[in-house]
């Protein structure tokens, strides 16, 4: 396939694109600096040079607490920019790929979210993303939505705006007392899991909404636990509530998705101790600081 890559040089872009490679796809990679996808006129002049059979959208305004001072800005990215995505997909016929979120739950449910439940988002963000699946589902026609959590990828150990384990280490480096909330659960998952587990899924006929996460669970405070021990550091982590830490933003206590869809079209993904083990090797690989 030729695939159209939005959002090349982010964490899940960056390791979408060997695997897309690997498996004999052609890909044409735009970022930022070069295609603003909140631009109609950038879209259909991207689609009509390039002739994809598919393309992958990985750009969106993920900056949560910025939402909420900048909702325009995250309804132009996160809803409006994927319906005008899907409008110019489907007059080429092409198959879109949008990304979305754990946020578009309320996170009171007490199982695994599956894609069929009702969703109930609590911030901007959340709101944001919700409606750019609806108008990909209404203006699309072949399309894929990904709903994900906790994502963090080698491109953020580069510098590439970072991510949570690469927090965690940085502060552990400092000998700084770590406080990080217990009262969130979420399934994190590395960012090459998702982009294998993408990358097969592309190649079905089975579009339509999939909860695409690693398998298992854990609250923020037993994320870091285990980046620390897997590092092998000695640091002074502390578990607090959400309710001590000021923020706009209300977040869902729990974010765990179900994949059982996923799994039915025979895709399985990892466990979440084991992404990160790889996490930390690769980062080791490509020269990031311990």
């Amino acid at each position: 396939m030729k695939i159209l890559l939005i959002g090349s040089n982010g964490q899940l872009g960056t390791d979408l694109q060997p695997r897309l490679r690997e498996q004999g796809d052609t890909v044409v990679a735009l970022d930022h600096n070069c295609f603003e996808i909140s631009d109609p006129a950038q879209i259909e002049a991207a689609l009509d040079q390039h002739l994809p059979d598919a393309v992958i959208n990985t750009s969106a305004f993920h900056k949560v607490e910025q939402c909420e001072v900048e909702a325009l800005r995250a309804f132009e990215v996160n809803a409006v920019a994927p319906r005008n995505l899907a409008v110019a997909c489907r007059k080429r016929g092409a198959v879109l790929v949008h990304f979305s979120t754990d946020y578009v739950f309320s996170g009171s449910a007490n199982r695994p979210y599956q894609e069929t439940d009702a969703t109930d988002p609590l911030s901007v963000y959340g709101t944001s993303k919700l409606a750019g699946e609806k108008l990909v589902a209404a203006y699309g026609e072949k399309y894929i939505l990904v709903r994900t959590c906790g994502l963090y990828g080698v491109a953020g150990s580069s510098g590439k705006g970072g991510n949570f384990v690469e927090t965690m280490l940085k502060k552990a480096a400092g000998g700084e007392t770590i406080r990080v909330v217990d009262d969130q659960v979420l399934t994190p998952t590395f960012t090459g899991d998702l982009a294998a587990a993408v990358a097969r899924l592309i190649h079905t006929s089975a579009h339509g909404l999939y909860h695409i996460s690693a398998e298992g669970q854990c609250s923020w405070y037993e994320f870091a636990r285990k980046i620390f021990e897997l590092s092998g550091l000695k640091v002074d982590l502390r578990p607090v509530k959400t309710a001590e830490f000021a923020s706009p933003v209300r977040r869902p206590a729990f974010s765990v998705l179900s994949k059982n869809k996923l799994n039915a079209v025979g895709i399985t993904m990892p466990g979440w101790e084991e992404g990160l083990r790889r996490y930390l090797l690769a980062r080791t690989q490509r020269g990031a600081p311990a």
